[in-house]
């Protein structure tokens, strides 16, 4: 049997795991972290292309029970008027609906699955090494343990150490120009009708989404241009300060932005919003790189979990269906790259749509702005035809 190891035990990395194992290979997960991971409390959302990928390995059920639907995106300006009100989703099938949830929630829901169906995950193996040759590929971690296998999948995010083994002239992520604020409060005043709604500020000064879970916990974002946040700014900075630094570039506008704000208590982080340049290096001749560890986009898209999940899909299949590792690595690569790094530009796109203004945050110089929005693409037939586990990826010849 084929045995692969997936390094990195996020989104990313679970979703191969399952997908892989479902397609009959032999799976080891490889985790960095001492537990499950690191997180630093943010929430997504999962579009209906998300939802889709995690039903071909039989995850759409648990991700949906931890999540909460959304049906509806309403756009509004800088003075609280409707722009548009969009429809979300395939509404007729209810594991393809958007799903808002917590990342680590996410991740989490995606280990207990690997666990369940006895999918080894070692924790605390932080990668040093890989070594590649024709018939194999070695691993070796921090603690000076080694394994080797058949097949190295890179699931191990933005600052990928696989990436860097695969081509160590690789450049790095890069700040895509925003500052991201992520809040939850329940002391915010709900609208009567924001059940299953997500409404999108273009606000004068900073780009503002929120929403409210059924149990009325009001969940934002904020992103707000300017020169990235240095690690000892995010450090010291407290939640308070924060909210201090934010209140008067959303004050402005005539939307609820600055009182859901204003209502949120310590529950509020600050991170800097970063991307991969378009053309990296995805595979070797034994190694592989999937999600952001490949082509991580600015979130203001909101398809970097989705983008992972629908590439979980499509490697397990290559590698299903193609005669040779090298096939099966060709394959991927040529059906998941332009559909992800459309999404890497489109998301610059966003992000780089701004105006000025002059309130610095805590200890940093530079000006905040606002970007859109748009909904992901209803899913088209040839997303579903390439997603389907029981379609053979096209430009392969399956086994019988």
């Amino acid at each position: 049997m084929v045995r692969i190891m997936v390094i990195g035990g996020g989104i990313a990395g679970a979703a191969a795991a399952l997908a892989l194992h479902k397609a009959g290979f032999e799976v080891t997960v490889h985790e960095a972290h001492p537990s499950t991971g690191e997180d630093i409390g943010a929430f997504l959302t999962l579009a209906s292309n998300g939802m889709r990928a995690l039903a071909q390995f039989d995850a759409a059920e648990p991700v949906a029970d931890i999540g909460f639907p959304i049906t509806t995106m309403d756009v509004v300006d800088e003075a609280g008027a409707q722009l548009a009100a969009v429809p979300l989703g395939e509404h007729e099938n209810p594991l393809a609906r958007y799903r808002c949830l917590r990342r680590a929630e996410l991740g989490a829901v995606l280990q207990s699955e690997v666990r369940r169906r006895g999918i080894p995950i070692r924790y605390a193996a932080r990668l040093t090494s890989v070594t590649e040759s024709a018939t194999g590929v070695t691993v070796t971690f921090a603690d000076g343990d080694s394994a080797s296998g058949d097949l190295v999948v890179g699931a191990d995010g933005l600052h990928s150490t696989v990436r860097s083994q695969l081509d160590p002239t690789a450049a790095g992520p890069d700040y895509a120009g925003q500052r991201v604020f992520y809040g939850y409060t329940t002391e915010a005043a709900a609208p009567d009708d924001a059940a299953g709604r997500i409404t999108m500020v273009r606000g004068s000064g900073a780009a503002f989404g929120y929403l409210v879970s059924p149990a009325g916990e009001t969940f934002w974002f904020a992103r707000v241009p300017g020169p990235a946040l240095t690690a000892e700014v995010v450090t010291r900075t407290t939640p308070g300060q924060w909210r201090d630094h934010l209140l008067p570039i959303l004050r402005p506008d005539r939307t609820p932005a600055a009182d859901i704000v204003a209502a949120t208590d310590d529950r509020l982080m600050a991170t800097n919003a970063l991307h991969l340049s378009p053309g990296t290096r995805w595979h070797g001749r034994r190694t592989v790189l999937i999600g952001d560890a490949a082509h991580a986009a600015s979130p203001a898209t909101g398809q970097g979990a989705s983008m992972a999940l629908e590439d979980a899909v499509v490697l397990a299949k290559a590698l299903r269906d193609a005669d040779t590792p090298g096939a099966a690595l060709d394959a991927y690569e040529r059906h998941r790259r332009p559909r992800v790094e459309r999404n890497i530009t489109v998301s610059a796109q966003l992000t780089t749509s701004r105006t000025t203004d002059r309130t610095p945050p805590p200890g940093t110089d530079g000006p905040p702005a606002r970007d859109s929005e748009r909904p992901a693409p209803r899913v088209d037939e040839e997303l579903l035809r390439l997603l389907d586990w029981d379609t053979p990826l096209p430009g392969t010849r399956r086994p019988a």
